[in-house]
């Protein structure tokens, strides 16, 4: 997909009003009236789009500091196209994740999750990133009902559907260890009991 640099975007934006301005001045409108065009289709873009195409780029690059600042370009995030803005807190809810935010990030990918346009395949990454997180918090019932949300979902994606599996794999190796582990416990505590004493 094809993308415009945010700083060329907004210098773009920027030099066209003004020399705009100064063609209007000498000129007239009509003589402006392209790099008018110009700035509106680029500020419509910025308001639709944002940055969150290249702060994942960032992202995969491992930059997280750098993708947190391209993401806090974007000004307006209720503006953002269905996907993006979808996108848009999926991303930040990574970082504030990455951040040991965990309450932030809860919010974030709710934000997300409640995206009227999102796909089969990002609504299971959406949960998958809810899985993760009620995981780090040891929320592990929780994981496991993100990710039974996924087979409602039609993915499509061979490695998305590759984490849901590895997911549910280690999910019910967790179960079977809290089992194993309340039955230990269970035995232990049972050891301590003392006998009845012989009359």
């Amino acid at each position: 997909m094809f993308t415009i640099n945010i700083y060329l975007r907004i210098a773009g934006i920027v030099a066209s009003i003004i020399i705009g301005v100064v063609l209007t001045m000498l000129y007239g409108f009509w003589y402006a009236f392209p790099l008018y065009l110009i700035a509106v289709v680029l500020l419509a873009g910025y308001l639709l789009v944002g940055t969150v195409q290249s702060a994942s780029q960032l992202m995969q690059i491992q930059d997280m500091e750098g993708a947190k600042k391209r993401l806090n370009m974007t000004i307006f995030p209720k503006l953002l196209f269905g996907p993006g803005r979808s996108a848009y807190y999926m991303l930040k809810g990574s970082l504030a994740m990455q951040g040991k935010d965990y309450n932030e990030a809860k919010e974030l990918f709710k934000e997300s999750e409640n995206s009227k346009y999102t796909t089969d395949n990002e609504k299971a990454m959406i949960y998958l990133q809810q899985a993760n997180l009620a995981a780090v918090k040891q929320n592990y019932k929780e994981a496991a009902m993100f990710v039974k949300k996924t087979d409602d979902l039609k993915i499509t994606e061979p490695m998305i559907r590759d984490q849901v599996k590895q997911f549910k794999q280690a999910i019910g190796k967790t179960g079977q260890m809290n089992m194993q582990n309340r039955i230990a416990a269970a035995n232990r505590g049972g050891s301590k009991q003392g006998r009845p004493r012989m009359r």
